[in-house]
């Protein structure tokens, strides 16, 4: 079996992917996406990565599977896979996120964020030192509000709770046990703005489609209003750009931490964003899709990749199949 890999993040575990798959496998790896690794999958079984095309799939022909690196298939062309293909994914993502919303949480309510730039010109910027400056919430009490209530949701619901917090949820399918989840309630989406309307924080990972695209915009961002901190993980588009650059600069709404963009850079990593100047915002924390990235989050993606290819070879059902059985665009829920 010939298993094509392209994903930069596997890399570093390379060894240990090797060693997991059956002893037949050939592995062959690529740092990026050119004619050679098109070339290299005209005889591929199996193709391990974030991203599928038209052109990759056409040349592909023996392609048995498609195994992403991650949650989201957002970058998969489904349409362009002959019927037989499987697409799978793999999570363990949720606890590195959870960690990285927390974290964001409390350094924005806080205002560590600001502080700490502050101090570094002098200024101790706290109420203790400037009366002009009122005193900062913890998380104890306060209201989390989940848009997307999947794996990361329920990950990083877990840490809130341990610090005091209450939380609600709404997701596509409204489908939340919430007395089981320990949330006050859940409902589907049409409850997003009351949901808006009562959370201090708002955690955004819910997957992205056309019903979700831009289901965050101006009228949402004004209802979670200029004491509110959102959070989000899933993909940029889930809110609206502009709406939240505005939303931002007029203090609308008090903070946010964005870990999800519009625009990604080249193979050289570099690149804004945004067309708009968020960098120049003094109340949003910016991270590069980093939120997940931790080797806790790869090894356990790599065991994942490994098993299912087992399986493959001995023609028992994979995990996490998400085609063709659901030919439809995820997330890093």
């Amino acid at each position: 079996m010939k298993i094509v890999v392209a994903d930069s993040n596997l890399i570093p575990h390379r060894s240990r992917l090797e060693a997991a798959v059956p002893s037949e496998s050939r592995l062959s790896w690529h740092g990026g996406f050119d004619d050679a690794l098109i070339e290299d999958l005209r005889d591929a079984d199996v193709y391990v990565g974030g991203k599928f095309t038209p052109s990759m799939a056409s040349a592909a022909e023996r392609l048995r599977l498609v195994h992403v690196a991650g949650a989201g298939t957002d970058n998969i062309a489904f349409d362009a896979l002959a019927q037989d293909v499987l697409v799978a994914n793999t999570f363990h993502h949720e606890k590195s996120i959870a960690e990285y919303v927390l974290a964001a949480a409390v350094m924005l309510r806080r205002g560590f964020v600001a502080q700490d730039k502050a101090l570094r010109q002098g200024v101790w910027a706290t109420s203790v030192y400037d009366d002009r400056l009122t005193q900062s919430n913890s998380l104890q009490g306060a209201r989390a509000g989940f848009v997307g209530f999947g794996h990361i949701g329920h990950a990083t619901w877990n840490l809130f709770r341990a610090f005091g917090a209450t939380g609600a949820a709404v997701t596509g399918r409204g489908n939340v046990d919430a007395p089981s989840a320990g949330l006050d309630w859940a409902a589907d989406v049409s409850q997003l703005g009351r949901l808006l309307v009562e959370s201090d924080v708002v955690v955004v990972s819910a997957p992205l489609d056309d019903r979700t695209r831009g289901m965050i915009g101006a009228d949402e961002l004004r209802a979670l209003g200029s004491d509110g901190v959102l959070v989000n993980v899933g993909r940029g588009p889930l809110v609206q750009e502009q709406a939240l650059f505005d939303a931002l600069s007029s203090s609308t709404i008090a903070a946010a931490a964005i870990d999800v963009w519009y625009d990604y850079p080249g193979p050289d990593g570099r690149g804004t964003p945004s067309a708009l100047p968020f960098s120049e915002l003094p109340n949003i924390l910016m991270t590069p899709h980093s939120s997940g990235v931790s080797q806790q989050t790869f090894v356990g993606r790599v065991d994942d990749i490994a098993d299912n290819i087992t399986r493959l070879t001995r023609g028992e059902q994979l995990r996490n199949v998400v085609a063709p059985a659901v030919g439809s665009k995820g997330s890093r829920a």
